[in-house]
């Protein structure tokens, strides 16, 4: 049985560390830290448990301590206590930044394997991709933003692009950075608009609709919470909006480059599984997957009056129209 400790306080999940019978201790524990329910997390969560279970890291012999920090740093902060407490672990696995970083920080001792955390230097749990120099290491979502340029640019000319972003959400500030370093090379202006809470999208996006041609949604747990009113916005201006994150496409945004989730799961999990046969994580790669996928919604796009291009339809790894994939 897996032991859901989404909703314990962490004072609880302490105490109950504490009172642990002496048999509980002789089981593989794994302590798993998810920053919210956003779909991708959980898809990755699914390929690092299947490869953890063929290598035979599953219940009996494992017992997985599963938290949710549900969008929340603070809550992120009090599960890590709790684990931190808890001497037995074997392994922590972190799913997101903010859940990867609240980690990092506290527990120095236990490996830690992460995957959806889209720039580990950048978010400083990692000093370089080849040797953590840590106590992690893991896989990253990361997606050259040249290529989602080049998609725009597929679609039509890009003169003007708005990058949604919220200001000390580590890897949305590394989205904009990365794209504002492209500015010159691909003849296009970034405007970058703050999106702090919900209430932004509808205070500020209206006006920025006017003098922009594609909506770029990063990878901020704001943002991804209000896609709908983004998406609906931007379709009645007839703007492109594109991601980096298919669960995203999924809620509506037009057009995704994106690394698949469960496949950086998969990676992931081979990482953990080396880990638990006693390879140090500074010894262990921290990975991409090396080509990312074009993802359309075009319900989206039709909602929008835009014709996509064929050749961008052919080459599309997953279409979804009508709330279902088609191909």
């Amino acid at each position: 049985m897996i032991r859901n400790i989404t909703t314990l306080p962490a004072a609880l999940l302490a105490f109950m560390v504490m009172l642990a019978p002496a048999a509980a201790w002789t089981e593989q524990r794994i302590g798993v830290l998810l920053f919210s329910e956003e779909a991708r997390y959980h898809e990755s969560l699914r390929g690092i448990r299947e490869q953890l279970a063929k290598a035979g890291y599953k219940e009996p012999k494992v017992r997985f301590l599963i938290g949710n920090a549900a969008g929340s740093k603070a809550k992120a902060a009090d599960l890590v206590r709790s684990y931190a407490a808890d001497k037995s672990l074997a392994l922590m696995i972190t799913l997101g930044t903010n859940a990867t970083i609240a980690a990092a920080r506290e527990i120095r001792t236990v490996p830690i394997v992460f995957s959806m955390v889209y720039d580990p230097i950048e978010a400083r749990v990692a000093k370089d991709w080849k040797n953590s120099g840590t106590n992690l290491t893991g896989v990253s979502p990361m997606v050259p933003m040249s290529e989602l340029v080049a998609t725009l640019q597929e679609i039509r000319p890009l003169k003007r692009l708005a990058v949604l972003y919220t200001p000390g959400e580590k890897n949305s500030e590394s989205q904009l950075k990365d794209l504002q370093k492209l500015q010159m090379q691909y003849n296009f202006k970034v405007l970058p608009v703050i999106i702090q809470k919900k209430e932004d999208v509808a205070l500020m996006l209206p006006e920025v609709l006017h003098s922009v041609d594609s909506v770029y949604l990063s990878g901020s747990s704001v943002i991804g919470s209000t896609v709908p009113p983004i998406v609906e916005l931007a379709s009645r201006a007839k703007v492109i909006t594109i991601t980096h994150l298919e669960d995203l496409v999924k809620e509506g945004v037009m057009i995704g480059v994106c690394a698949d989730p469960y496949l950086l799961g998969i990676m992931a999990g081979r990482k953990a599984v080396a880990v638990l046969k006693g390879a140090k994580p500074t010894s262990i790669p921290i990975e991409a997957l090396p080509k990312p996928g074009v993802i359309i919604n075009k319900k989206t796009a039709r909602s929008a009056q835009l014709q996509l291009p064929q050749s961008l339809l052919q080459k599309a790894s997953r279409v979804y129209e009508q709330g279902q994939i088609g191909k």
